[in-house]
């Protein structure tokens, strides 16, 4: 592994939560050549139903 790459990675390690896992989606989606279009209305959906449970962990 080079410099460059080694220093990418231990920053990934480093890095929050919500941008390791951005990372890790948007590598899952490119790598299996998900249409933009359905992975953000895939997203969408994902993001509404996450929306309900904190709504309702909250009441």
């Amino acid at each position: 592994m080079s410099d460059n790459n080694q220093n990418q990675a231990s920053g990934l390690e480093n890095a929050p939560q919500d941008v390791q896992l951005a990372v890790d989606l948007i590598f899952l989606l490119e790598s299996n050549e998900v249409d933009p279009n359905v992975a953000l209305s895939a997203l969408e959906m994902v993001k509404q139903d996450l929306q309900r449970k904190l709504q309702a962990n909250s009441d």
